[in-house]
């Protein structure tokens, strides 16, 4: 499989004094007053703007009763760990947002997120390209602020004591890579299996990182299976048949 070259954590990616930001702030706190249930940067801010707009503000912890979240087409690089505070998310739409490349472990404190698309050719470890990890070891996520907290169990950390490690899971219908923020081998040990066909344990990325290597059929196997699709006998070829005489006979 042909190696693809490893892109590094890119930090302070927002102009936070912008219009842009100013305004997508605003729409935030509006649409947390309001109750409204579902989050459209791109309708709020028009597509010009909303081009601007490289992660989400802090403040989207506060969007309580927000149940679909719209980011199709975004040009966002990150999205912050408080959107595991989105309690009622239940649909997640980052589709088409190809500079995202990984996710905060926190969504998956998102317990009713049940539905998702994502655009996981840009995902790092993703199966179709293996993406490489960026090597965290000596390229760290920072975000504002000089506090991190504990991915699992919220103990707030200086940055020199938080151990960043990514992990590949599940979450809506797509496997996602994440960036954990651990604070002991005792938080990095409860952390979930991936699934198969992925890194098997956590890690910090980097170039001499071995990602499994996957043939045909292993590809059409693990989609069959997110997609919850019968196997047949033959790969892909033959259920392409198999699913056009299914069409043809609806």
């Amino acid at each position: 499989m042909k190696k693809m070259k490893i892109s590094k954590i890119e930090n302070d990616v927002q102009d936070k004094n912008c219009e842009a930001w100013k305004k997508l702030c605003e729409y935030v706190d509006e649409l947390a007053a309001s109750g409204g249930k579902e989050f459209s940067p791109l309708e709020a801010l028009g597509p010009e703007l909303f081009a601007q707009i490289h992660t989400l503000p802090e403040s989207i912890a506060k969007l309580k009763k927000v149940k679909k979240m719209w980011l199709y087409g975004s040009k966002l690089k990150r999205i912050p760990p408080e959107i595991g505070e989105m309690t009622e998310l239940k649909y997640f739409d980052p589709y088409t947002s190809y500079e995202l490349h990984w996710f905060p472990y926190e969504i998956t404190n998102c317990k009713k997120l049940v539905d998702s698309r994502v655009s996981t050719r840009a995902l790092f470890g993703n199966v179709t390209n293996r993406m490489g990890f960026p090597y965290l070891g000596e390229n760290p996520v920072r975000y504002s602020g000089d506090i991190v907290h504990c991915s699992l169990c919220r103990k707030e950390m200086s940055y020199d004591e938080t151990y960043q490690l990514w992990i590949t899971l599940r979450v809506g219908t797509d496997d996602l890579p994440m960036l954990v923020n651990s604070c002991s081998e005792e938080c990095t040990s409860q952390l979930l299996k991936p699934p198969a066909y992925f890194v098997s344990r956590p890690h910090k990325g980097g170039s001499r990182l071995q990602q499994p290597n996957l043939d045909e059929d292993d590809v059409w196997d693990m989609k069959a299976e997110a997609r919850k699709e019968p196997k047949v006998e033959g790969g892909p070829k033959l259920f392409s048949v198999v699913r056009k005489i299914w069409e043809k006979d609806e």
